[in-house]
């Protein structure tokens, strides 16, 4: 009786890209989810950093982030007398959130931050348009950089929806 349920399912087209992925992906649906996520992200172009502050309770900021490279990290800068620096080394674990208000979509990327003072990285991770937000750069600037556990995508527009039920959105692990 599973194995027929299962046959009609895949009839309908339940386990494709367009229907919310549960467990165990496929490598073209990994793929289609990453590329989802990645336009989302560059379209979204602002993102929402969250971080938990001394006493656990979440802050939430909007950033100027980098694109995502190939493996999903996230660069993003800021002054090294931030409160989020002060955050960050007490608790490394961030999400960065991208909403795309025209398609409604978003991802939702949770990783653990680093706080980056490397030079050459500076050099490649700034943008001319900041300096007036940094007049000392490089020595007031501080990279933070997220390499990613884990992240949801949700695109009504793409056909990427969550579970009928529960909601929940795609995800990939890293």
């Amino acid at each position: 009786m599973k194995k027929w349920l299962a046959i009609w399912l895949i009839g309908l087209g339940a386990f494709n890209i367009n229907s919310p992925v549960h467990g165990q992906q496929t490598v073209d649906e990994r793929e289609k989810l990453l590329e989802a996520a990645r336009e989302i992200m560059q379209e979204a172009g602002i993102c929402t950093l969250i971080t938990l502050d001394e006493n656990g309770l979440p802050r939430a900021r909007p950033m100027d982030a980098f694109v995502p490279d190939e493996h999903f990290v996230v660069w993003l800068a800021t002054n090294p007398h931030s409160r989020k620096v002060k955050q960050l080394q007490q608790h490394p674990l961030v999400s960065l959130y991208y909403f795309h208000q025209p398609s409604g979509s978003y991802v939702l990327l949770s990783g653990k931050a680093e706080l980056v003072t490397d030079t050459e990285a500076k050099q490649k991770y700034w943008k001319p348009q900041w300096q007036d937000f940094y007049p000392d750069y490089p020595d007031n600037y501080l990279l933070i950089r997220v390499t990613p556990v884990w992240l949801e995508v949700l695109s009504e527009s793409r056909r990427i929806v969550g579970d009928s039920v529960t909601w929940q959105p795609p995800r990939v692990e890293f």
